[in-house]
């Protein structure tokens, strides 16, 4: 794992703002959840005090979207023949709630 996705896993999980080069987390709305960016692309969300974590790849099935998400808990992505696989369920990038 990269260490510019181990310092933004590290802020997301514990709620801390955090920016370097194309990866970002930041508070949104009411500053009661966090969501992960890269590239300006809301790739992660959660609750602050939820165990659930929202992800998506924005359209992006990019080596770096992959990286930064398997750096989350209980994301697993593997990809064959151009086809994602989330958790070894094929998954089309769309929002889906993944439960730690």
């Amino acid at each position: 794992m990269r260490k510019i996705t181990k310092e933004a896993v590290e802020a997301f999980n514990t709620g801390v703002e955090y920016r370097n080069s194309n990866t970002a987390v930041q508070f949104m709305g009411d500053g009661k959840e966090i969501a992960m960016y890269l590239f300006g692309n809301r790739i992660a969300w959660r609750k602050l005090n939820s165990d659930v974590v929202w992800i998506t790849d924005c359209g992006w099935k990019s080596n770096t979207t992959k990286e930064r998400l398997n750096g989350l808990d209980d994301v697993r992505i593997n990809q064959s023949k151009g086809v994602w696989y989330l958790n070894g369920t094929e998954w089309n990038g769309d929002w889906i709630k993944i439960n730690k």
